[in-house]
C-alpha cells in the first residue's frame, strides 16, 4: 500500500507553527505522499510575507497529540530528592543533603541540592569542586542498606601532569570509608586514555594521596564511536536488500552490541562491588556527564527492585539522567536518519535503554515497566512535546524556564488511562539482586526498537494485549500458564529463533 492511500485528509486549514524565539505562523497545512506543505498564504500564491514550509515526510521522525487535559505544573515534582533522601535518612545519618550549589556557581551542572557525606561541610565542598572537571565533585548516587555501602559519581579529578593534590576532595572521599575498609574507584577510560588526560589537566587519583581506594578501568564508548556505531546499525537494519552472510557481517561491524555488552558488564562490576564485595565505589570518567551516568543508573536497576517499578524507573531517570546533568540536548540532537555529523551527538540515553531491554528479556518478571516505556522514552528523547528532557542541565532548564512553559513527560506517563499501556502484565515484585548474563549468546539486538519501521509488530502487540487481558481478570491459573509458556519460550533457542522469523 502506497503512504498516499493512507491520507485521508489532505489539507488542514488555521493550522499554528510555534517556533521557540520566533512569531507564530498561521496557515494551511497540505501533506502528499511525500512532503509535508505549510503555507500561510491559503490561496497559495506568492506574495511577499508569505511563508512557505516544505518538510520531507521522511525527515519526520515521530508525531505526537500535544495532550489538552494537562496543567503546566503536573508532573513536574513528582520524584524530588528530598523524598529519595527520607529513604537514606531512615537507615542512617552518615549522608545529609547539600544546598552548596543553590545557585549552580559551585557546579553548573549539577542541580541545587546533593547529597553529601554528613561529615563534610559546604565549604570543603566547595573546594573539593574545584579540582574536579567542571566543579563535578564526588555526591551520593545510590546508598546500599542492605550492607551500608555507597555508590559516588563524580568527574575526573584535575591532578594535571605536575599530580597535583587537594587535601579537600581526599578528605570528602576518605570519610567514606572506615578505618581498614577499601573503595573502588571504576573509571570507563582506559589506562592510556585516563594518562593522556593527565597531559592535557586531568588525571585520575593517586594511590598514594587515596590509599584506601583501589581504581578499576573499563573503557566505554562515549562520542563519535558510539554515535557511528548506532548510524551503522541504523542503516543496515534498513537495508532489506542484504542476505543472511551480509547482514551478520554489517551487524558485527557496527559494535553496537559489543557496547551493550560492555555497558552491562561494567554496571554488574560496579554492583558486584556493592553486593558482594561490601565496597564501596566511585564511578567517574572524564566529564562525569555520560558514561558514569551509563553505569551508575544501570546499577541501581540491578540492585534495587523499587528502581524497577514504573514509578521508580522514573525516579531513578530524574535522578540519575535529567537532573544529574546529561546534555540531552548536545546528545540527542539529530537522530540516527540525518545527514549532519554533530560533534558531540552520542546515543548514551539509548545504550541505557538497550541495556534496560536485555534485562527485561533476561528477567521478564521482574520489571514492572514494559517495552512500550522504553520506546516511548527514546522517541521523547528524541523529539518531544514535553519539556522533561529539554536542555543540557538544571541551569539551563531554569534560565529556559522549561517548568513554567511546557509539560512534564511524567504527568502524561501516570495518567491512569495511559499509565495502564505502560505496565508489564507479567509482573511479580522480585526483592532479589537481578545478575544478568553478558555472555555474547545472551545479548541480543532489540529488535522492538530497530526493526519498528521495517517490521510490523501488530500481532506481537495483539499478543500483549491478550496477556494484560488475562492478567487483569486476576485468574492466578491462567496467569501462571501464560507465565510458565513465555518463560519457556524466552529459555528455548529453538523457540527463540521461531519468534524472531
Amino acid at each position: 500500500m502506497e503512504f498516499s492511500e493512507l491520507i485521508k485528509t489532505a489539507t488542514v486549514e488555521s493550522v499554528l507553527l510555534s517556533c521557540v524565539g520566533l512569531p507564530a505562523v498561521k496557515g494551511t497545512l497540505c501533506i502528499t505522499s511525500h512532503h509535508l506543505l505549510l503555507s500561510s498564504c491559503p490561496g497559495g500564491d506568492s506574495q511577499p510575507g508569505t511563508l512557505e514550509l516544505w518538510l520531507l515526510i521522511r525527515n519526520v521522525d515521530a508525531v505526537e497529540k500535544r495532550p489538552q487535559s494537562l496543567k503546566l505544573e503536573e508532573g513536574w515534582h513528582l520524584f524530588p530528592l528530598e523524598q529519595y533522601f527520607q529513604r537514606i535518612a531512615s537507615q542512617t545519618s552518615q549522608w545529609r543533603l547539600s544546598d552548596v550549589n543553590r545557585d549552580f556557581t559551585t557546579c553548573p551542572t549539577y542541580p541545587p541540592t546533593v547529597i553529601v557525606p554528613a561529615a563534610v561541610d559546604d565549604d570543603t565542598l566547595q573546594k573539593a569542586a574545584r579540582f574536579r572537571q567542571g566543579g563535578r565533585f564526588p555526591v551520593l548516587s545510590y546508598y546500599h542498606c542492605k550492607n551500608g555501602t555507597a555508590m559516588l559519581r563524580s568527574s575526573q579529578p584535575l591532578t594535571g601532569p605536575n599530580r597535583k593534590r587537594c587535601r579537600e576532595d581526599e578528605m570528602l572521599l576518605g570519610t567514606i570509608l572506615d578505618e581498614g575498609e577499601r573503595g573502588f574507584i571504576i573509571d570507563t577510560r582506559s589506562a592510556q586514555a585516563a594518562k593522556q588526560a593527565r597531559m592535557t589537566g586531568g588525571g585520575t587519583e593517586p594511590k598514594s594521596s587515596y590509599p584506601q581506594w583501589r581504581r578499576l578501568h573499563r573503557p566505554l564508548e562515549r562520542g563519535r564511536p558510539l554515535q557511528e556505531s548506532f548510524i551503522k546499525l541504523v542503516e543496515a537494519c534498513n537495508d532489506t536488500s542484504i542476505n543472511m552472510d551480509r547482514w551478520l557481517s554489517r551487524l558485527e561491524s557496527c559494535r553496537w552490541l559489543s557496547h551493550v555488552k560492555a555497558a552491562l558488564s561494567t554496571a554488574c562490576l560496579a554492583a558486584q562491588c556493592l553486593d558482594r564485595e561490601e565496597a564501596s565505589v566511585l564511578v567517574h570518567g572524564a566529564e562525569g556527564t555520560d558514561t558514569t551516568l551509563l553505569v551508575t543508573a544501570l546499577a541501581q536497576v540491578i540492585l534495587d527492585p523499587s528502581c524497577r517499578t514504573l514509578a521508580g524507573f522514573q525516579g531513578l531517570l530524574e535522578r540519575e539522567w535529567i537532573e544529574a546533568g546529561h546534555p540531552f540536548h548536545l546528545r540527542c540532537a539529530r537522530s540516527a536518519y540525518s545527514h549532519a555529523r554533530l560533534k558531540q551527538e552520542a546515543p548514551l540515553f539509548l545504550l541505557f535503554l538497550d541495556c534496560v531491554w536485555q534485562l527485561s528479556r533476561q528477567f521478564p518478571f521482574s520489571l514492572e515497566f514494559s517495552e512500550h516505556l522504553l520506546l516511548t522514552l527514546f522517541d521523547n528523547a528524541y523529539a518531544s512535546a514535553y519539556g522533561t528532557f529539554l536542555c543540557n542541565n538544571e541551569k539551563e532548564r531554569c534560565l529556559c524556564k522549561v517548568r513554567e512553559s511546557t509539560h512534564a513527560l511524567w504527568a502524561w506517563l501516570n495518567q491512569p488511562g495511559e499509565k495502564k499501556k505502560y505496565l508489564n502484565p507479567l509482573y511479580s515484585h522480585n526483592a532479589l539482586v537481578i545478575w544478568p548474563s553478558v555472555e555474547p549468546q545472551s545479548i541480543q539486538l532489540w529488535q522492538g526498537l530497530f526493526f519498528r519501521w521495517i517490521r510490523s509488530s501488530q500481532y506481537l502487540d495483539e499478543a500483549w494485549a491478550e496477556v494484560q487481558r488475562l492478567a487483569e481478570g486476576g485468574d492466578p491459573p491462567v496467569k501462571e500458564s501464560v507465565e510458565s509458556r513465555l518463560s519457556r519460550s524466552l529459555s528455548d533457542p529453538a523457540a527463540q529463533t521461531e519468534n524472531g522469523r
